[in-house]
């Protein structure tokens, strides 16, 4: 199989780059959605782009900015190191470049429906110490 480069140049549209992004994003463990404020899901609406992707392309640059729900009770960081990831690599794969910039935000965390408001942490109970002290016989 030949392995010359054939010298050329592609273009990549800003809906596309969206696209992946969106797929990469969804993809990822963790993430319940994107996160948009009422004006970005107008400009949305009338820009027909996707609510909490922000998309900086130039011949040198190539910019994403996320905004995202994560479930409740994962761990964020860890959550959004997972988006970094999967976003970089459907990029390099898809398009052939590096992503020069890439933040992840995460604007919100969503609970299960029905479910009410995390329980405040349980008292610990007594110590070791404490139940020796106590008299208490400990098996």
């Amino acid at each position: 199989m030949p392995t010359d480069e054939i010298p050329g140049r592609a273009i990549v549209t800003r809906r596309a780059v969206t696209d992946i992004v969106r797929r990469a994003v969804l993809g990822s463990y963790g993430v319940a959605g994107f996160d948009a404020g009422p004006l970005d899901r107008l400009r949305a609406m009338i820009d027909g782009t996707q609510p909490g992707v922000r998309i900086g392309l130039s011949e040198a640059r190539l910019s994403i900015r996320i905004r995202l729900r994560v479930a409740s009770g994962l761990p964020v960081a860890e959550v959004a190191r997972q988006v970094d990831s999967a976003v970089r690599y459907a990029i390099r794969h898809a398009v052939g470049r590096e992503v020069d910039e890439l933040r992840v935000r995460v604007g919100a965390l969503d609970a299960p429906p029905g479910s009410g408001p995390p329980a405040p942490p349980a008292r610990p109970g007594p110590g070791s110490a404490e139940l020796a002290d106590s008299g208490v016989d400990v098996a």
